[in-house]
């Protein structure tokens, strides 16, 4: 029989214990989220952020910046803002509107602040196994893992999706716990035969009914980090109501992988409160 996995179990969980660890700090730590543009899903997204952020008692501010600013003012701004000693920890809501080039703005985030880990800086520090924090939706696949004893140690995992936030990141932190890796993007061939030999299946790419139940084998573990929407309905990559019935564990969209990554968010933002 399948197992969902309750991601908001799992989250609350995580965001209790950083309550607690907050509340022994001498100062209260704040969140700085730079959002840029009127991007309907990034605002439901941050809405998440700011809630979890109260509950933790966590200080939140977002600074909002019109989709037409140029990446020389978004990275001026970005710059002054993080002069503020109050702020611990600072995201930048992706998607950025074009035509700003996504690297040069988060790379001009101050590392010891990046709670999303996305700077050159912090992704080096993850390839070398130096690193602080890991990013928070890969650190979110391994909190699922954990939670239903898994050693991944030798297990065949394919990755559906190469991107800065989740499968190149993820693959890394994989690789690194000695895990056999396949990372597959939109030039991958026969990606149903790949997932076919697969004993786990993380997906991370944002497309609805990218993976149906023939591409499946029995008993593989699933977890999706895809989102999009359709008829006003978040979805992820899996056709859920087709590989429930071949999975042993799954994540459901909403409510899997995503109240995860919020949760550990916070946490990254304790981890930089604590190095100050």
């Amino acid at each position: 029989m399948t197992k969902i996995i309750d991601g908001k179990k799992i989250a609350q969980k995580i965001l209790d214990e950083v309550k607690i660890e907050i509340k022994k700090l001498s100062f209260k730590p704040k969140l700085a989220v730079i959002f840029v543009g009127a991007d309907k899903p990034s605002k439901t997204y941050v809405k998440r952020k700011q809630e979890a952020a109260l509950y933790a008692g966590v200080d939140f501010e977002i600074y909002s910046f019109p989709a037409k600013i140029s990446k020389e003012e978004l990275i001026s701004n970005i710059k002054k803002i993080q002069k503020n000693k109050n702020i611990s920890g600072m995201i930048v809501q992706l998607p950025l509107p074009e035509p700003l080039y996504t690297s040069d703005v988060l790379n001009a985030v101050d590392p010891s602040i990046d709670v999303d880990c996305l700077t050159d800086t912090n992704i080096g520090k993850l390839v070398m196994k130096t690193a602080d924090f890991t990013p928070p939706t890969p650190q979110a696949v391994l909190e699922i893992f954990k939670s239903i004893k898994l050693n991944i140690k030798g297990k065949n995992i394919t990755i559906v999706g190469a991107g800065a936030l989740v499968g190149k990141p993820l693959s890394i932190i994989l690789l690194n716990k000695e895990a056999t890796i396949t990372t597959c993007n939109e030039h991958t061939k026969n990606l149903a035969k790949t997932l076919k030999k697969s004993d786990i299946i993380i997906t991370a790419v944002g497309k609805k009914d990218l993976i149906r139940k023939s591409m499946l084998k029995k008993g593989v573990i699933i977890i999706d980090t895809g989102i999009s929407f359709a008829n006003k309905k978040m979805y992820g990559d899996v056709n859920f109501d087709e590989a429930v019935k071949k999975a042993s564990f799954i994540t459901p969209t909403p409510g899997g992988v995503g109240p995860i990554t919020v949760s550990l968010l916070m946490k990254n933002l304790l981890i930089c409160a604590k190095k100050k």
